[in-house]
């Protein structure tokens, strides 16, 4: 399946609209999840986290991180891995496809869960995966996607580099700005449809930990601001939502990269502020590339929903594997 390299990605017309491109990749893209084996690791907390490896075993592992309220199984996990493994004959990784805490169908044991700055669970992760495999590769989608950019700039920062390759999609690299464009009227519905699955996930928490998690009056909650306030500052560690954010956007970090990295945020995705684009970085940093095509939406990039490849599964498998020629 080889495929011209080209940054440039122009859906058709009707499919231009950036909230059709975030919602039909979801909701439409007719992929069944791949046969998978399910691998657990134990966390240095006395927590775990599950793996699901599919593919071949192989010298290099490819760990795809899932976005908010996601896991293993969504369309654009399944997508990539099978984008990624069936990419090139010669080139046929294995695939790590790993769920956060409490994503992969079973309750965590902690309190808390994840965020999107647990770049410690990412790390251990890795840890564990280099025993077997030498060579590694990162792909993050939204949430996952600044994780995995937090923790290349941290390693960065202390000099280490145990990845090969990174590529990051649709990221809140600013996590303040996309909370501000969150909270914004044209994001009624998608705020909405968050706080719906928070509020499920964290009705099956309080059951488990009734003193430490209350959703008494969680229908009062509006915002990212209200929810992290609320929910993920005192439960990591915190001071209050702006700290959490200060701490975990990765855009402060990216300067730090020192693997070759790709992030791709499209101009019109609803989630993004401004400052998710961060040219002036990919200018001076020679490890860090930038794709901000006109369209795509939020982790969306299809030319119909109904295609077997999307764009930012072609553009991915060309950076972490070479780009074909004609």
């Amino acid at each position: 399946m080889n495929h011209p390299f080209s940054p440039h990605f122009e859906p058709p017309r009707f499919f231009r609209n950036p909230d059709l491109q975030t919602v039909l990749g979801s909701s439409l893209r007719p992929i069944r999840p791949r046969p998978a084996t399910r691998e657990r690791i134990q966390t240095s907390d006395g927590d775990f986290l599950d793996l699901d490896l599919m593919g071949p075993e192989s010298s290099h592992v490819v760990i795809i991180c899932h976005g908010l309220e996601g896991s293993a199984q969504r369309a654009y996990v399944q997508g990539m891995a099978r984008t990624l493994l069936e990419y090139r004959d010669e080139t046929v990784p294995t695939i790590a496809a790993l769920n956060f805490r409490g994503c992969s169908g079973e309750p965590n044991r902690k309190p808390y869960s994840y965020h999107s700055g647990s770049s410690d669970d990412l790390r251990e992760v890795i840890a564990h995966l280099s025993t077997r495999f030498p060579e590694i590769s990162l792909v993050g989608f939204s949430l996952g996607g600044n994780v995995v950019l937090k923790y290349l700039g941290e390693m960065g920062a202390r000099g280490e580099s145990p990845i090969a390759r990174a590529v990051a999609i649709s990221v809140p690299v600013d996590l303040a700005g996309c909370a501000e464009r969150l909270a914004l009227p044209r994001n009624r519905f998608y705020m909405r449809r968050f706080l719906r699955m928070l509020h499920e996930k964290l009705s099956a928490k309080e059951a488990m930990f009734p003193n430490e998690i209350s959703v008494s009056n969680f229908h009062e909650l509006e915002t990212f601001a209200d929810f992290d306030g609320r929910y993920i500052a005192p439960l990591h560690g915190f001071r209050d939502a702006k700290d959490y954010w200060e701490q975990c956007s990765s855009l402060p970090l990216l300067s730090q990269i020192r693997v070759p990295t790709l992030l791709i945020n499209a101009q019109d995705d609803p989630f993004l502020h401004p400052r998710c684009f961060p040219h002036e970085v990919a200018t001076v940093n020679p490890h860090f590339s930038l794709l901000t095509p006109q369209y795509g939406g939020h982790v969306g990039f299809f030319h119909t929903p109904w295609d077997r490849v999307y764009w930012s599964e072609q553009q991915t498998a060309q950076f972490l594997f070479g780009r074909d020629e004609e």
